[in-house]
């Protein structure tokens, strides 16, 4: 007699995720409606600094973003990764240190935001300690992933494992490269590029932030839901892979050609300080 092997999927994490998902997009949203009236009435903050439009605007983008966006990917992809790969995450105290330390991190980053700590950059403004943790708990979230997918029951990986992946991968190289930096004192640095390079660094990290934590995961999710929704399987698959990779060299290669040649060429010019009369 054949004994089957019986395992459950972990949907309690799938639910905190949503729950969060829920919470911070109400709170990110409300932040962006009362940015938005503050730029109408600038007076509406009372004189009160932590609440200023120059603090609160970098919080709504960061929750709408990291949090809100964040925890749904975080969601759905826990939840499409254990039904394609027919089996549990691969740990669940590491699913649970994800999930509590994104969160942490989001309550930080809004605290640190309002007392005026940021590094002022476009969808990077946390400080250093923070971009570290930040880092720390987006490999935990790799390391369940890739785990998972070394102890699957299905051989075959579907492609919205490959969109996951490459997502992972591709923000935790955005993340890095842009955050580099050298404290001088707690929650204060200095970049480690400098000038124009320290801009264009910048925005190949928003450009391709945009792409792989905003469009990437995206991709996946549809073609997890699509299909199941049709009850049909996806109608080319081979159009999938070649849609995968297409997406991988064109969008993020041409983006760091382009700032490549950027940086080559600010290297020959000659920049000179603005002066400005008061």
């Amino acid at each position: 007699m054949i004994q089957k092997e019986q395992f459950y999927y972990d949907n309690k994490i799938v639910k905190q995720f949503g729950i969060a998902t829920i919470f911070w997009g109400v709170v990110g949203m409300l932040v962006g409606v009362i940015a938005a009236f503050e730029i109408a009435f600038p007076s509406l903050n009372g004189g009160i600094s932590y609440i200023t439009f120059g603090r609160i605007r970098p919080i709504h983008t960061n929750a709408v973003i990291f949090a809100f966006v964040g925890n749904a990917v975080f969601a759905a992809s826990y939840y499409a990764f254990q039904r394609v790969l027919k089996t549990r995450m691969y740990s669940d105290i590491l699913s649970k240190i994800h999930l509590w330390g994104w969160q942490l991190i989001i309550v930080l980053g809004a605290i640190t935001l309002s007392m005026g700590y940021t590094s002022s950059k476009e969808y990077a403004e946390l400080e250093w300690p923070l971009d570290i943790a930040l880092a720390v708990v987006w490999i935990i979230y790799g390391i369940n992933m890739i785990g998972t997918m070394l102890k699957r029951r299905e051989r075959h990986i579907y492609v919205a494992v490959w969109f996951f992946i490459g997502t992972w991968v591709a923000v935790a190289m955005l993340h890095i490269v842009n955050s580099l930096a050298l404290p001088y004192a707690f929650f204060h640095s200095y970049s480690a590029f400098a000038g124009v390079k320290d801009a264009l660094v910048q925005w190949w990290y928003g450009h391709n932030a945009v792409a792989f934590f905003l469009t990437t995961p995206m991709l996946g999710l549809m073609y997890y839901f699509v299909p199941k929704a049709a009850n049909r399987p996806i109608y080319s698959y081979r159009w999938s892979i070649v849609h995968f990779w297409g997406l991988i060299f064109i969008y993020i290669w041409q983006a760091h050609t382009i700032y490549f040649i950027q940086l080559c060429r600010s290297g020959f010019r000659q920049w000179e300080p603005l002066s400005v009369s008061c």
